[in-house]
């Protein structure tokens, strides 16, 4: 049958990723770099993803594809739910579906490690929880509760030699790429965060890479869908390891 349809244009796309929680059927996702609609029937072509887009990719055309499924759509929701369910279930319980047990929930204490350190002249961690990766931390994680909650791009610790003492000291932490993430599940676990725990404030670490500006538009959307009012401050941190901008 010929309906509208969202197309993207590869060329134009560089997988920033933000179309993708504004996509409320699931049906884009960034893979290889790129957002791909996935099925044509998960798509409603009424383009609520088309002003999300700094790049222009997304246009709704209208040609044949197949019909558009609301049933399909609620199976693919909720199997993504359930996927996300069952991974926080594991981490909570201090394993991985896989039966990793290295994703227990724990508070560091770190006064001793930090003096052993400082005595050998090395640079002390201030990580003071685990997990860190935020599809591992439960969302009524005891860290998290009255914490500021620093939000990092898994590339900024590399990239910013000073990571440890300049941002991540006193606050708790969850790293995501918004680009080679599950977007739509990171916009629901930091809703389900900053509804299940009081935070004192929030702080988004971002490369100057464009694919790395989604995360910020997560971490709002997220307030928005908790109605939560929380102020983000937005810290861009360039590939040689200056800070472009707060």
């Amino acid at each position: 049958m010929k309906r509208k349809i969202v197309l993207i244009d590869e060329q134009k796309c560089t997988g920033c990723g933000l179309c993708v929680p504004a996509c409320h059927e699931g049906a884009i996702q960034v893979i290889d770099g790129k957002a791909r609609l996935i099925a044509e029937k998960l798509c409603d072509g009424l383009g609520d993803c088309l002003g999300e887009c700094p790049e222009g990719a997304i246009t709704i055309v209208e040609r044949e594809a197949e019909a558009y499924d609301e049933a399909a759509v609620q199976a693919h929701l909720a199997a993504l739910r359930e996927e996300q369910g069952s991974c926080e279930a594991a981490a909570a319980e201090g394993s991985l579906p896989c039966g990793c047990p290295s994703s227990m929930v724990r508070t560091i204490v770190r006064e001793e490690s930090a003096k052993e350190a400082e005595a050998a002249g090395a640079v002390p961690s201030t990580l003071a929880q685990w997990p860190i990766q935020l599809a591992l931390v439960p969302p009524q994680a005891k860290f998290l509760q009255g914490s500021d909650l620093l939000i990092a791009a898994d590339c900024v610790p590399f990239a910013y030699g000073d990571f440890h003492r300049r941002f991540l000291q006193g606050k708790s932490l969850v790293i995501a790429c918004p680009k080679l993430d599950n977007i739509q599940a990171h916009l629901e676990k930091l809703a389900a965060i900053f509804k299940a725990v009081d935070l004192k404030s929030v702080s988004v670490l971002i490369m100057e890479v464009p694919c790395c500006s989604a995360l910020k538009r997560v971490v709002e959307l997220a307030l928005e869908h908790a109605g939560k009012n929380i102020p983000v401050q937005e810290v861009v941190i360039g590939i040689n390891g200056e800070i472009k901008s707060t």
